[in-house]
């Protein structure tokens, strides 16, 4: 139970994909301009990786070695249309403020990342657990990147006013060069907090 518990934390700050490993970074940079898409997008991540990673555990030992990555992008690809055609279905608003970066998680190097580097390798309860982990892991680095977004560039958070009618919104925040300037000061942060509990040299 503390390995499991171990493989889920370790994607919260240890080896978080965005902050950390800097994967991910397309549909987190597109879709962070509000958290309900940051939440949305992180999810539907999270739902791919978890499905994906317990089927490539599940196969890995009868999986020939030469057709490994055309088996794993097929798996990939059926839970991202899964997904995609469920949020059509019953999200249509988000579905349509997330765009082409739904089916697009077929394509996302976290998920393909774990399902190579993790699954293949792994049993199924640490595969999910891993899974679960990137994929909250991947949910939390959205979540930040546009509560800070979104608060900054429209002073609402969940599309509820947090400021005082008096504040002026930094527009820049919710358009692109906002995503960039946003996830540079976190990592920034992360780093510098790294750096300050790390053991100076005398």
């Amino acid at each position: 139970m503390a390995h499991l518990t171990k493989e889920i934390l370790k994607g919260f700050l240890d080896e978080n994909p965005v902050f950390k490993i800097l994967l991910g970074l397309c549909p987190t940079l597109a879709v962070t301009s509000t958290v309900i898409n940051g939440i949305g997008m992180g999810l539907a991540a999270t739902f791919v990786l978890i499905f994906s990673n317990l089927l490539v555990s599940l196969i890995r030992n009868i999986t020939p070695k030469k057709i490994r990555i055309p088996v794993f992008i097929i798996i990939i690809a059926t839970f991202t249309t899964i997904v995609d055609l469920s949020m059509a279905a019953y999200l249509p608003a988000l579905h349509k403020a997330l765009g082409v970066f739904v089916p697009l998680i077929v394509v996302n190097c976290i998920i393909f990342g774990r399902a190579e580097a993790f699954a293949s390798k792994n049993p199924i309860l640490s595969s999910v657990a891993d899974a679960i982990g990137m994929g909250l892991g991947f949910t939390f680095a959205l979540v930040v990147l546009a509560g800070a977004r979104e608060l900054i560039g429209s002073g609402t958070l969940l599309g509820f006013n947090i400021l005082t009618n008096a504040y002026k919104p930094m527009i820049i925040m919710i358009l692109p060069p906002g995503a960039f300037l946003s996830l540079g000061i976190i990592i920034g942060l992360l780093n510098l907090r790294k750096e300050s509990r790390s053991p100076k040299c005398t």
